[in-house]
Protein backbone atom coordinates (compact mmCIF):
# COMPACT_ATOMS: atom_id res chain seq x y z
CA UNK A 1 0.00 0.00 0.00
CA UNK A 2 1.50 3.28 -1.40
CA UNK A 3 2.06 6.49 1.05
CA UNK A 4 -0.85 7.79 -0.68
CA UNK A 5 -3.64 5.32 0.15
CA UNK A 6 -2.73 5.03 4.23
CA UNK A 7 -3.14 8.49 4.31
CA UNK A 8 -6.79 8.44 3.26
CA UNK A 9 -7.33 5.80 5.16
CA UNK A 10 -6.15 6.76 8.19
CA UNK A 11 -8.33 10.14 7.25
CA UNK A 12 -11.57 7.83 6.62
CA UNK A 13 -10.92 5.78 10.34
CA UNK A 14 -10.63 9.58 12.12
CA UNK A 15 -13.80 10.60 10.33
CA UNK A 16 -15.26 7.36 11.57
CA UNK A 17 -14.24 7.87 15.10
CA UNK A 18 -15.25 11.40 15.24
CA UNK A 19 -19.37 9.79 14.72
CA UNK A 20 -21.24 10.42 17.63
CA UNK A 21 -22.64 7.52 20.08
CA UNK A 22 -25.58 6.29 17.81
CA UNK A 23 -23.77 6.67 14.78
CA UNK A 24 -21.29 3.93 16.27
CA UNK A 25 -23.79 1.96 17.72
CA UNK A 26 -25.95 1.58 14.17
CA UNK A 27 -22.50 0.74 13.00
CA UNK A 28 -22.03 -2.33 15.17
CA UNK A 29 -25.51 -3.50 14.84
CA UNK A 30 -24.49 -3.95 10.68
CA UNK A 31 -22.91 -6.68 11.76
CA UNK A 32 -20.63 -8.22 8.76
CA UNK A 33 -22.81 -7.19 6.03
CA UNK A 34 -22.71 -3.42 6.80
CA UNK A 35 -18.40 -3.98 7.05
CA UNK A 36 -18.10 -5.67 3.45
CA UNK A 37 -20.57 -2.90 2.01
CA UNK A 38 -17.90 -0.65 3.32
CA UNK A 39 -14.66 -2.06 2.59
CA UNK A 40 -16.19 -2.52 -0.82
CA UNK A 41 -17.12 1.34 -0.97
CA UNK A 42 -13.31 1.99 -0.08
CA UNK A 43 -12.04 -0.16 -2.53
CA UNK A 44 -14.17 1.91 -5.34
CA UNK A 45 -13.28 4.87 -4.00
CA UNK A 46 -9.16 3.97 -3.67
CA UNK A 47 -9.63 2.65 -7.32
CA UNK A 48 -10.89 6.03 -8.84
CA UNK A 49 -8.41 8.34 -6.80
CA UNK A 50 -5.60 5.16 -8.49
CA UNK A 51 -6.95 6.16 -11.49
CA UNK A 52 -7.59 9.88 -11.39
CA UNK A 53 -5.47 11.20 -8.71
CA UNK A 54 -2.47 10.21 -10.77
CA UNK A 55 -1.66 13.94 -12.21
CA UNK A 56 -2.15 15.55 -8.68
CA UNK A 57 0.41 13.58 -6.99
CA UNK A 58 3.28 14.30 -9.66
CA UNK A 59 5.67 16.73 -9.12
CA UNK A 60 8.26 18.64 -11.01
CA UNK A 61 10.70 15.72 -11.67
CA UNK A 62 8.01 13.09 -12.80
CA UNK A 63 6.81 15.34 -15.75
CA UNK A 64 8.10 14.12 -18.69
CA UNK A 65 11.25 15.11 -20.32
CA UNK A 66 10.19 16.87 -23.53
CA UNK A 67 12.72 15.76 -26.37
CA UNK A 68 15.78 18.07 -27.53
CA UNK A 69 15.25 19.56 -30.67
CA UNK A 70 18.05 19.06 -32.88
CA UNK A 71 20.56 21.29 -34.42
CA UNK A 72 19.75 23.32 -37.80
CA UNK A 73 22.49 25.59 -38.05
CA UNK A 74 23.44 25.70 -42.28
CA UNK A 75 26.39 23.61 -42.88
CA UNK A 76 28.06 26.56 -44.18
CA UNK A 77 27.90 28.66 -40.47
CA UNK A 78 29.31 25.06 -39.08
CA UNK A 79 32.16 24.55 -41.62
CA UNK A 80 32.76 28.80 -41.50
CA UNK A 81 33.14 28.46 -37.60
CA UNK A 82 34.60 24.70 -36.70
CA UNK A 83 37.71 26.30 -35.47
CA UNK A 84 35.92 28.37 -32.75
CA UNK A 85 35.11 27.18 -28.80
CA UNK A 86 31.27 26.81 -28.23
CA UNK A 87 31.27 30.11 -26.62
CA UNK A 88 32.37 31.72 -29.53
CA UNK A 89 30.83 29.44 -32.13
CA UNK A 90 27.70 30.44 -30.26
CA UNK A 91 28.01 34.46 -30.36
CA UNK A 92 28.93 34.64 -33.98
CA UNK A 93 25.85 32.57 -34.84
CA UNK A 94 23.61 34.53 -32.71
CA UNK A 95 25.18 37.71 -34.58
CA UNK A 96 25.19 36.72 -37.92
CA UNK A 97 21.27 35.26 -37.51
CA UNK A 98 20.45 38.67 -35.59
CA UNK A 99 21.77 41.17 -38.59
CA UNK A 100 19.82 38.84 -40.82
CA UNK A 101 16.60 39.02 -38.68
CA UNK A 102 17.21 43.00 -38.35
CA UNK A 103 17.40 43.37 -42.50
CA UNK A 104 14.38 41.10 -43.11
CA UNK A 105 12.68 43.34 -40.70
CA UNK A 106 13.43 46.58 -42.13
CA UNK A 107 12.56 45.24 -45.77
CA UNK A 108 9.28 44.47 -44.40
CA UNK A 109 8.78 47.77 -43.06
CA UNK A 110 9.61 49.29 -46.56
CA UNK A 111 6.79 47.05 -47.67
CA UNK A 112 4.28 48.80 -45.97
CA UNK A 113 1.82 48.17 -43.03
CA UNK A 114 -0.06 45.33 -44.28
CA UNK A 115 2.83 43.28 -44.59
CA UNK A 116 3.74 43.98 -41.27
CA UNK A 117 0.44 42.46 -40.06
CA UNK A 118 1.17 39.48 -41.91
CA UNK A 119 4.34 39.30 -40.27
CA UNK A 120 2.67 39.63 -37.00
CA UNK A 121 0.14 37.03 -38.42
CA UNK A 122 2.80 34.92 -38.86
CA UNK A 123 4.89 35.11 -36.07
CA UNK A 124 1.86 34.40 -33.91
CA UNK A 125 0.59 31.71 -35.20
CA UNK A 126 4.68 29.80 -34.96
CA UNK A 127 4.08 30.86 -30.71
CA UNK A 128 1.27 29.29 -30.97
CA UNK A 129 2.63 26.08 -32.23
CA UNK A 130 5.62 25.84 -30.59
CA UNK A 131 3.94 25.85 -27.32
CA UNK A 132 0.94 23.39 -28.16
CA UNK A 133 4.16 21.32 -29.52
CA UNK A 134 5.49 20.99 -25.67
CA UNK A 135 2.11 20.32 -24.20
CA UNK A 136 1.37 17.48 -27.27
CA UNK A 137 5.16 16.09 -26.16
CA UNK A 138 4.86 15.99 -22.81
CA UNK A 139 1.31 14.26 -22.99
CA UNK A 140 1.55 12.21 -26.24
CA UNK A 141 1.54 8.73 -24.69
CA UNK A 142 -1.51 9.64 -22.98
CA UNK A 143 -2.53 9.41 -27.21
CA UNK A 144 -5.52 12.12 -26.30
CA UNK A 145 -7.96 12.10 -29.20
CA UNK A 146 -8.83 15.83 -31.34
CA UNK A 147 -5.83 17.54 -29.08
CA UNK A 148 -3.87 18.75 -31.78
CA UNK A 149 -7.18 19.55 -33.96
CA UNK A 150 -9.03 21.36 -31.59
CA UNK A 151 -5.69 23.66 -30.82
CA UNK A 152 -5.69 24.93 -33.92
CA UNK A 153 -9.23 25.00 -34.78
CA UNK A 154 -9.79 27.25 -31.74
CA UNK A 155 -6.74 29.35 -33.55
CA UNK A 156 -8.57 29.86 -36.56
CA UNK A 157 -11.71 30.84 -34.45
CA UNK A 158 -10.21 33.46 -31.69
CA UNK A 159 -8.64 34.79 -35.02
CA UNK A 160 -11.73 34.91 -37.04
CA UNK A 161 -13.31 36.55 -34.22
CA UNK A 162 -10.40 39.69 -33.50
CA UNK A 163 -9.63 40.54 -36.89
CA UNK A 164 -13.39 40.49 -37.63
CA UNK A 165 -13.80 42.81 -35.21
CA UNK A 166 -10.90 44.94 -36.56
CA UNK A 167 -12.40 44.94 -39.93
CA UNK A 168 -15.88 46.60 -38.78
CA UNK A 169 -14.26 48.74 -36.27
CA UNK A 170 -11.45 50.42 -38.68
CA UNK A 171 -12.95 49.94 -42.39
CA UNK A 172 -16.44 50.55 -42.01
CA UNK A 173 -16.70 52.44 -44.92
CA UNK A 174 -14.51 50.02 -46.68
CA UNK A 175 -17.08 47.08 -45.76
CA UNK A 176 -20.25 48.53 -46.95
CA UNK A 177 -18.68 49.47 -50.57
CA UNK A 178 -18.48 45.67 -50.83
CA UNK A 179 -21.50 43.37 -50.47
CA UNK A 180 -20.20 40.18 -49.80
CA UNK A 181 -19.12 41.09 -46.41
CA UNK A 182 -21.56 43.33 -45.08
CA UNK A 183 -23.10 39.86 -44.76
CA UNK A 184 -20.50 38.70 -42.29
CA UNK A 185 -19.88 41.84 -40.66
CA UNK A 186 -23.59 41.93 -39.62
CA UNK A 187 -23.32 38.74 -37.84
CA UNK A 188 -19.78 38.62 -37.21
CA UNK A 189 -20.41 37.99 -33.38
CA UNK A 190 -22.77 35.38 -33.74
CA UNK A 191 -20.85 33.57 -36.21
CA UNK A 192 -17.30 33.78 -34.07
CA UNK A 193 -19.51 32.23 -30.76
CA UNK A 194 -21.23 29.38 -33.39
CA UNK A 195 -17.75 28.56 -34.39
CA UNK A 196 -16.49 28.54 -31.05
CA UNK A 197 -19.18 26.26 -30.05
CA UNK A 198 -18.86 24.10 -32.31
CA UNK A 199 -15.46 23.14 -31.06
CA UNK A 200 -16.59 23.45 -27.63
CA UNK A 201 -18.80 20.58 -28.32
CA UNK A 202 -16.29 18.93 -30.50
CA UNK A 203 -14.52 18.52 -27.44
CA UNK A 204 -17.18 17.47 -25.05
CA UNK A 205 -17.62 14.27 -27.10
CA UNK A 206 -13.69 13.86 -27.37
CA UNK A 207 -13.83 12.96 -23.79
CA UNK A 208 -12.07 9.49 -23.02
CA UNK A 209 -12.89 7.65 -19.92
CA UNK A 210 -9.81 7.76 -17.52
CA UNK A 211 -8.20 11.18 -18.94
CA UNK A 212 -10.42 13.51 -18.46
CA UNK A 213 -8.42 15.51 -16.17
CA UNK A 214 -5.51 15.28 -18.21
CA UNK A 215 -8.02 16.42 -21.41
CA UNK A 216 -9.34 19.66 -19.51
CA UNK A 217 -5.69 20.37 -18.34
CA UNK A 218 -5.03 20.26 -21.94
CA UNK A 219 -8.24 22.63 -23.13
CA UNK A 220 -6.75 24.78 -20.33
CA UNK A 221 -3.29 24.80 -21.61
CA UNK A 222 -4.87 25.67 -25.52
CA UNK A 223 -6.49 28.79 -23.96
CA UNK A 224 -4.02 30.08 -21.76
CA UNK A 225 -1.88 29.55 -24.99
CA UNK A 226 -4.58 31.42 -27.07
CA UNK A 227 -4.60 34.41 -24.27
CA UNK A 228 -1.31 34.46 -24.39
CA UNK A 229 -0.75 34.47 -28.46
CA UNK A 230 -3.66 35.54 -29.72
CA UNK A 231 -4.89 38.31 -27.81
CA UNK A 232 -1.45 39.99 -28.05
CA UNK A 233 -0.97 39.72 -31.19
CA UNK A 234 -4.04 41.41 -32.08
CA UNK A 235 -3.10 44.32 -29.34
CA UNK A 236 0.26 44.79 -31.38
CA UNK A 237 -2.17 45.01 -34.74
CA UNK A 238 -3.83 47.94 -33.03
CA UNK A 239 -1.03 50.26 -32.34
CA UNK A 240 -0.09 49.70 -35.96
CA UNK A 241 -3.23 51.09 -37.00
CA UNK A 242 -2.35 54.05 -34.70
CA UNK A 243 0.62 54.39 -36.82
CA UNK A 244 3.69 52.43 -37.55
CA UNK A 245 6.05 54.50 -34.81
CA UNK A 246 3.62 52.54 -32.47
CA UNK A 247 4.68 49.58 -33.52
CA UNK A 248 8.36 50.55 -34.00
CA UNK A 249 9.71 52.27 -31.09
CA UNK A 250 8.07 49.95 -28.63
CA UNK A 251 9.37 46.74 -30.58
CA UNK A 252 13.12 48.41 -30.43
CA UNK A 253 13.57 49.26 -27.37
CA UNK A 254 12.52 45.78 -26.45
CA UNK A 255 15.25 44.70 -28.90
CA UNK A 256 17.93 46.87 -27.88
CA UNK A 257 17.51 45.98 -23.75
CA UNK A 258 18.10 42.50 -25.08
CA UNK A 259 20.86 42.87 -27.30
CA UNK A 260 22.60 45.19 -24.49
CA UNK A 261 21.90 42.91 -21.98
CA UNK A 262 23.30 40.01 -23.56
CA UNK A 263 26.61 42.08 -24.69
CA UNK A 264 26.37 42.90 -20.67
CA UNK A 265 26.56 39.48 -19.47
CA UNK A 266 29.06 37.97 -22.84
CA UNK A 267 31.62 40.99 -22.21
CA UNK A 268 30.99 41.41 -18.46
CA UNK A 269 30.20 45.17 -18.20
CA UNK A 270 30.97 46.50 -21.60
CA UNK A 271 27.91 47.45 -22.72
CA UNK A 272 27.43 49.26 -26.07
CA UNK A 273 25.36 53.22 -25.62
CA UNK A 274 22.31 52.26 -28.08
CA UNK A 275 20.72 55.33 -28.44
CA UNK A 276 17.89 55.48 -30.64
CA UNK A 277 16.63 57.85 -32.94
CA UNK A 278 13.38 59.42 -33.39
CA UNK A 279 13.97 60.81 -36.50
CA UNK A 280 10.78 58.58 -37.03
CA UNK A 281 7.98 61.36 -36.12
CA UNK A 282 9.35 63.38 -39.24
CA UNK A 283 8.29 61.36 -41.44
CA UNK A 284 3.91 60.81 -42.28
CA UNK A 285 4.79 56.97 -43.05
CA UNK A 286 5.57 56.07 -39.89
CA UNK A 287 3.18 58.48 -37.71
CA UNK A 288 -0.07 58.41 -39.50
CA UNK A 289 -2.70 55.80 -38.53
CA UNK A 290 -3.90 53.22 -41.59
CA UNK A 291 -7.24 54.66 -43.15
CA UNK A 292 -9.41 53.71 -45.73
CA UNK A 293 -10.69 56.86 -48.10
CA UNK A 294 -13.47 55.98 -50.44
CA UNK A 295 -12.31 58.78 -52.90
CA UNK A 296 -9.45 56.88 -53.89
CA UNK A 297 -11.17 53.42 -53.25
CA UNK A 298 -7.90 52.30 -51.15
CA UNK A 299 -5.89 52.66 -47.73
CA UNK A 300 -3.65 55.37 -47.35
CA UNK A 301 -1.12 56.31 -44.93
CA UNK A 302 -1.42 60.33 -45.20
CA UNK A 303 -2.52 63.08 -42.60
CA UNK A 304 -1.84 66.36 -41.17
CA UNK A 305 0.18 65.05 -38.08
CA UNK A 306 -1.13 65.47 -34.79
CA UNK A 307 0.69 67.53 -32.08
CA UNK A 308 2.53 64.79 -30.33
CA UNK A 309 4.90 64.73 -33.73
CA UNK A 310 5.16 68.36 -34.25
CA UNK A 311 7.98 70.30 -32.96
CA UNK A 312 7.17 71.98 -29.42
CA UNK A 313 9.37 74.94 -27.61
CA UNK A 314 10.12 73.27 -23.66
CA UNK A 315 11.16 76.02 -20.95
CA UNK A 316 14.34 74.10 -19.01
CA UNK A 317 13.94 73.56 -15.27
CA UNK A 318 16.28 75.98 -13.51
CA UNK A 319 18.45 73.04 -11.74
CA UNK A 320 19.29 72.31 -15.29
CA UNK A 321 20.06 75.53 -16.60
CA UNK A 322 23.27 75.66 -15.08
CA UNK A 323 24.28 72.20 -16.16
CA UNK A 324 23.00 72.22 -19.94
CA UNK A 325 23.20 76.23 -20.35
CA UNK A 326 19.90 76.30 -22.56
CA UNK A 327 16.88 77.97 -21.32
CA UNK A 328 14.82 76.31 -24.31
CA UNK A 329 15.12 72.93 -26.23
CA UNK A 330 12.89 71.92 -28.68
CA UNK A 331 11.54 68.29 -28.72
CA UNK A 332 8.66 66.29 -30.21
CA UNK A 333 6.26 65.42 -27.84
CA UNK A 334 6.65 61.55 -28.78
CA UNK A 335 10.20 61.57 -27.51
CA UNK A 336 8.83 62.30 -24.03
CA UNK A 337 5.98 59.23 -23.84
CA UNK A 338 9.00 57.55 -25.10
CA UNK A 339 10.54 57.87 -21.83
CA UNK A 340 7.77 55.88 -20.32
CA UNK A 341 7.71 53.02 -23.32
CA UNK A 342 11.48 52.86 -22.77
CA UNK A 343 11.20 52.69 -19.06
CA UNK A 344 8.62 49.89 -19.18
CA UNK A 345 10.64 48.27 -21.94
CA UNK A 346 13.81 48.01 -19.72
CA UNK A 347 11.89 47.34 -15.97
CA UNK A 348 8.88 45.06 -16.18
CA UNK A 349 9.37 44.04 -19.73
CA UNK A 350 12.63 41.47 -19.05
CA UNK A 351 9.62 40.08 -16.50
CA UNK A 352 8.03 38.36 -19.59
CA UNK A 353 11.25 36.62 -20.16
CA UNK A 354 11.91 35.79 -16.83
CA UNK A 355 8.31 34.19 -16.82
CA UNK A 356 9.41 32.13 -19.99
CA UNK A 357 12.82 31.13 -18.96
CA UNK A 358 10.53 29.60 -15.89
CA UNK A 359 8.33 28.03 -18.24
CA UNK A 360 11.02 26.11 -19.96
CA UNK A 361 12.64 25.12 -16.95
CA UNK A 362 9.05 23.54 -15.61
CA UNK A 363 9.51 21.53 -19.07
CA UNK A 364 13.24 20.79 -18.83
CA UNK A 365 13.80 22.23 -21.88
CA UNK A 366 16.45 25.42 -23.22
CA UNK A 367 14.38 26.54 -25.79
CA UNK A 368 10.95 26.93 -27.32
CA UNK A 369 12.21 24.46 -30.50
CA UNK A 370 15.00 25.55 -32.76
CA UNK A 371 13.46 27.43 -35.69
CA UNK A 372 16.11 29.56 -35.57
CA UNK A 373 19.98 28.68 -35.20
CA UNK A 374 21.72 30.51 -31.92
CA UNK A 375 18.36 32.14 -30.77
CA UNK A 376 16.06 29.15 -30.12
CA UNK A 377 12.35 29.31 -31.31
CA UNK A 378 9.89 32.30 -32.16
CA UNK A 379 8.43 32.24 -28.87
CA UNK A 380 12.08 32.80 -27.26
CA UNK A 381 12.25 36.02 -29.09
CA UNK A 382 9.11 38.04 -28.81
CA UNK A 383 8.43 36.50 -24.55
CA UNK A 384 9.27 39.88 -23.93
CA UNK A 385 7.36 41.93 -26.84
CA UNK A 386 4.00 40.55 -25.70
CA UNK A 387 3.73 42.00 -21.96
CA UNK A 388 5.41 45.08 -23.73
CA UNK A 389 2.38 45.20 -26.72
CA UNK A 390 -0.57 45.33 -24.09
CA UNK A 391 1.27 48.22 -21.98
CA UNK A 392 1.77 49.98 -25.68
CA UNK A 393 -1.85 49.70 -26.07
CA UNK A 394 -2.76 50.84 -22.96
CA UNK A 395 -0.92 53.37 -22.45
CA UNK A 396 -2.32 54.71 -26.22
CA UNK A 397 -5.97 54.16 -24.99
CA UNK A 398 -5.18 55.69 -21.23
CA UNK A 399 -2.84 58.96 -22.26
CA UNK A 400 -2.58 59.21 -26.12
CA UNK A 401 -6.21 58.26 -27.95
CA UNK A 402 -8.62 61.18 -28.56
CA UNK A 403 -12.06 60.76 -30.42
CA UNK A 404 -11.32 60.17 -33.81
CA UNK A 405 -13.54 61.85 -36.32
CA UNK A 406 -12.40 59.82 -39.60
CA UNK A 407 -13.99 56.56 -37.41
CA UNK A 408 -17.16 58.70 -36.43
CA UNK A 409 -17.36 59.88 -40.31
CA UNK A 410 -17.52 56.03 -41.50
CA UNK A 411 -19.65 55.22 -38.49
CA UNK A 412 -22.17 57.79 -39.94
CA UNK A 413 -21.80 57.25 -43.24
CA UNK A 414 -22.69 53.39 -42.51
CA UNK A 415 -26.42 54.65 -40.62
CA UNK A 416 -29.27 54.99 -42.25
CA UNK A 417 -30.70 58.28 -43.74
CA UNK A 418 -33.29 58.89 -41.40
CA UNK A 419 -30.52 58.51 -38.55
CA UNK A 420 -28.27 60.50 -40.29
CA UNK A 421 -30.96 63.44 -40.84
CA UNK A 422 -31.51 63.10 -37.10
CA UNK A 423 -27.88 63.66 -35.69
CA UNK A 424 -27.77 66.53 -38.36
CA UNK A 425 -30.26 68.13 -36.46
CA UNK A 426 -28.69 67.15 -33.11
CA UNK A 427 -25.22 68.44 -34.11
CA UNK A 428 -26.76 71.89 -35.72
CA UNK A 429 -28.71 72.68 -32.50
CA UNK A 430 -25.75 71.80 -30.71
CA UNK A 431 -23.87 74.57 -32.43
CA UNK A 432 -26.14 76.76 -32.36
CA UNK A 433 -26.32 77.23 -28.56
CA UNK A 434 -23.14 77.28 -28.25
CA UNK A 435 -22.61 80.26 -30.71
CA UNK A 436 -20.72 78.61 -33.16
CA UNK A 437 -23.71 79.01 -35.99
CA UNK A 438 -26.44 81.69 -36.73
CA UNK A 439 -29.35 80.35 -35.91
CA UNK A 440 -31.21 81.30 -39.23
CA UNK A 441 -27.79 79.53 -40.87
CA UNK A 442 -28.93 77.08 -43.27
CA UNK A 443 -26.26 74.43 -44.43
Amino acid sequence: MGERERKMLELRHRAAGGLGPGAAAAREGDGAGGDHEAESTSDKETDIDDKYGDLDSRTDSDIPEVPPSSDRTPEVLKKALSGLSARWKNWWIRGILTLTMISLFFLIIYMGTFMLMLLVLGIQVKCFHEIITIGYRVYRSYELPWFRTLSWYFLLCVNYFFYGETVADYFATFVQREEQLQFLIRYHRFISFALYLAGFCMFVLSLVKKHYRLQFYMFAWTHVTLLITVTQSHLVIQNLFEGMIWFLVPISSVICNDITAYLFGFFFGRTPLIKAAYFLAKYQYFVCPIEYRSEVNSFVTECEPSELFQLQTYSVPPLLKRVLRWDTVSLYPFQIHSIALSTFASLIGPFGGFFASGFKRAFKIKDFANTIPGHGGIMDRFDCQYLMATFVHVYITSFIRGPNPSKVLQQLLVLQPEQQLNIYKTLKSHLVEKGLLQPSLKL
